[in-house]
Parts: structure tokens; C-alpha cells; sequence
């Protein structure tokens, strides 16, 4: 007899892992779509179905993210377009806002993040897509009602984001970083450790501009040396062979190497709709080296069995 339970119930109950299941996306191009969205905000929403189509085919051949985001609560009728470019690439980090008046103008936007007006404020986009998964409905929307209350300049409500099974998920841009089952986190707490260069492993996937496997060997890494910071442990060397990925990190006087072995889930149902159970990859832990660059007698190891 199928499981018939929403997918963030059945996931909590399995116990899936968050590290490393941050979706790809380096840059963005987040438009400001008011009203209802069908299972695809682009293409069934009061955005033209003709431009939706070219625009998500533009930006994603750019090898961008196409993101849609409105404000939570009652909405105003739309009158142009907000749109939004973001770059999630580490040193690079940065959000440019724009306004058009047709929807057929955003065709005509660069995307190379050479017109906008910079912004220094984050944006905190929390997934409330109800036609893709009910999940992102029902505990989406208590996070954004949550945050906009805190930060209503910054929060957006936005389409699907990745990992339903993880709802309520949320990315806060521009340093692109996703966190899952918010609605049982204190997430006022973890945009106040955003805007304090922080991150919360409790409930943090991982950063969109690395890697699956960069963002789960990070996280072991973190919690070995038991620090937040968001701008450390970048990646100096990724090598995958025989199931295991062997990962080093930049850290200041130190070099770690982190070891994970990558396996796939039990069949699982990942999404409310899905009919068919999948795997998902994972990523098990095998070791963590911190090597002292100034002596090799300052190595110290961390091993599980």
C-alpha cells in the first residue's frame, strides 16, 4: 500500500541527510511574478506564456538559474517587472535589482550583471511553490510569513528550489546558501547568522556554487574544527575514484583532506507526486585530516571506522 504521507514527514522520519544536497547555481535571474503559479512559475503565471518560455530558455542556456519570486500576503496588482541578477560565485558575491515595463523587455536584460542598481541587503527566496509539491505550501509558508515579519524588505517567496523532501527549504542569496526543514529551525536565527558571516550545520544543504560532494565534505569539516564562518574551506582539489571522493579545503594555516564515500539512498518516494521510488546520492563520511602547514608533526586525524 503506498505511503500516502507528505515527503518532508517521510523524509524526517527516515532521517535524510542535508549535507550536500544544495542544487547548482552559480548566477541567477530572479523575476518578480505576482499571483498564482502553476507547476512551472514561468510558463503558468500572469507572465506571458511566449516570453516565460524564451526567458527560461535564455537564461538557462547563459547557464543560469531562472528563479521567480513574489511577496508573501496580499498582493498589490503587478505593474511591470522586478527582476533581479545574482552571482553566487565565491569573491564574487553580489545582487543587482532592475524594473521593466513590459514583461517582453526582460528579453532585452543583459545577463552579465552589467546594468542594475547594486543592493548590499540579502535576499531571503524561501520556496512556497504549492503547485509543485504541497510540502513547499505548508511549511514554506510558515517560514516566509515568519521572516518577512523580521526582514520584510529582504523576503521573497519563490518557486521550486530542489529537495521537496526537505521542505520548508530556503536559499539566501547571494552567497547562494540552502537550508532545509526551516520550519523547525529558528529562521530568523539563521539569516541573523547570514548577515553575521555565519551558517547553521544543523540545518544547512550546502552552498549552490559547489559541488554535492565539496558541500558534504565542508560540512564534516565545520563541525571537526567547530567553526561557521561562511567564507572558509574552499576547495583546493576534488578526486573521485572506487565510490570514495577524497576532497581538500583551504583553512588558515591548514590544509584539510576530507574522505567520503558516495552511496545511494534506499528507494524513496523524494517528492508528494512521485509514483515511483528513486535513489538519492549520499555522501558517508570516512575521515577528516587536518594537516598544520607550517609542520608536518602538526597533523592531526579524525577517522571513522
Amino acid at each position: 500500500m503506498p505511503d500516502w504521507r507528505p515527503c518532508s514527514d517521510r523524509s524526517r522520519e527516515r532521517g535524510d541527510p542535508l549535507p550536500g544536497t544544495g542544487s547548482r547555481g552559480t548566477e541567477w535571474f530572479l523575476v518578480e511574478i505576482s499571483g498564482a503559479w502553476g507547476q512551472h512559475a514561468f510558463l503558468e503565471s500572469t507572465l506571458p506564456v511566449e516570453v516565460g518560455r524564451a526567458l527560461v530558455k535564455k537564461v538557462e542556456g547563459a547557464g543560469m538559474r531562472p528563479l521567480a519570486i513574489r511577496r508573501t500576503g496580499k498582493r498589490a496588482p503587478q505593474d511591470g517587472y522586478r527582476w533581479a541578477y545574482v552571482d553566487s560565485r565565491p569573491g564574487s558575491e553580489g545582487v543587482r535589482w532592475g524594473w521593466v515595463e513590459t514583461a517582453e523587455e526582460l528579453l532585452d536584460v543583459p545577463l552579465d550583471g552589467s546594468t542594475g542598481v547594486v543592493s548590499h541587503k540579502p535576499i531571503v527566496a524561501v520556496c512556497a511553490h504549492a503547485r509543485h509539491d504541497q510540502c513547499c505550501a505548508v511549511r514554506g509558508r510558515q517560514v516566509v510569513k515568519t521572516l518577512a515579519e523580521a526582514f520584510p524588505q529582504e523576503t521573497w517567496e519563490c518557486s521550486h528550489l530542489g529537495g521537496d523532501r526537505f521542505a520548508g527549504t530556503l536559499v539566501l542569496l547571494p552567497h547562494g546558501l540552502y537550508y532545509g526543514r526551516a520550519d523547525g529551525a529558528d529562521a530568523v536565527g539563521l539569516v541573523t547568522r547570514y548577515l553575521e558571516g555565519r551558517v547553521d550545520e544543523r540545518f544547512f544543504r550546502g552552498r549552490s556554487s559547489l559541488p554535492n560532494a565539496v558541500q558534504a565534505a565542508q560540512h564534516h569539516a565545520r563541525a571537526t574544527l567547530d567553526d561557521e564562518r561562511i567564507d572558509i574551506l574552499g576547495p583546493t582539489s576534488a578526486r573521485f575514484a572506487d565510490g570514495v571522493w577524497r576532497i581538500e579545503l583551504e583553512y588558515p594555516a591548514a590544509t584539510i583532506k576530507v574522505m567520503l564515500a558516495e552511496t545511494l539512498s534506499e528507494p524513496l518516494l523524494s517528492t508528494c507526486s512521485a509514483t515511483r521510488p528513486g535513489r538519492s546520492r549520499e555522501y558517508r563520511l570516512l575521515s577528516v585530516e587536518i594537516a598544520d602547514a607550517a609542520s608536518a608533526e602538526g597533523q592531526v586525524s579524525s577517522t571513522l571506522p
